[in-house]
């Protein structure tokens, strides 16, 4: 497998093609998903005729906003690493110095970064929620009773981009060349991934949200949240 990583044209295949073909299957497949949700909410007679843009903002408001749900008061522990973790996954790859110098290289496109020891730092909150996540997966008696399979992979392809991030960048365990080509292709992966796995809650979550809210506030008039 290490001279396998070692040949220079898999860390070009893993550069160049295969980031263009991880970006299209991103984006039809999420295309895709939306679309079929939205064929499926028009097939329901209570959903489109009492959707409501008011009700909805009013959901998504409350359920974006730390603690703004009894759920979330209920347990704060848990609403914290959940979005300190939902941050620092969004925010690390968008404005790590590394990604946007290979954006500027390959289509001459640059932003401001975080500093390094953020992006860092960001890194390892990420792996430890991660952890924490796994955790009560495996000893919350009803998280364990919800969860499959598809759950523990799903974990794991979200991790492995931000370890092997991590290793490559400060040149750990492996040559640092062939950790980078595993750095890559494993963020290809979870890109491939986002619209056939739970994973694709990153944006189905707004239309789910704009569905239940309009739900609770126009037809049963309570909330949500």
């Amino acid at each position: 497998m290490e001279q396998f990583l070692k040949d220079p044209s898999i860390y070009t295949l893993a550069r160049g093609p295969l980031v263009w073909f991880a970006f299209i299957v991103f984006l039809t497949g999420m295309f895709y998903r939306i679309i079929t949700t939205l064929k499926i909410a028009k097939k329901e007679r209570v959903i489109y005729p009492y959707l409501s843009l008011k009700y909805s903002l009013r959901s998504l408001i409350h359920w974006l906003t730390p603690y703004g749900s009894i759920s979330m008061r209920r347990h704060p522990w848990f609403t914290s690493i959940a979005f300190l973790f939902h941050i620092c996954l969004i925010v690390t790859p968008v404005f790590l110095t590394g990604h946007i110098e290979l954006w500027y290289e390959s289509w001459g496109i640059r932003w401001w970064s975080l500093p390094v020891a953020l992006t860092d730092a960001m890194t390892v909150i990420v792996i430890i929620c991660i952890f924490l996540f796994l955790l009560r997966r495996l000893y919350q008696r009803d998280v364990k009773f919800l969860t499959s399979t598809s759950d523990y992979i799903a974990l794991i392809i979200v991790a492995l981009p931000f370890i092997t991030g991590f290793l490559a960048h400060h040149e750990l365990l492996v040559e640092y060349k062939i950790m980078l080509t595993i750095h890559m292709l494993s963020g290809e992966l979870m890109l491939i991934a986002i619209p056939f796995t739970k994973l694709s809650h990153m944006f189905i979550f707004f239309l789910t949200r704009a569905h239940t809210g309009s739900e609770f506030g126009a037809v049963r008039h309570s909330k949500d949240y």
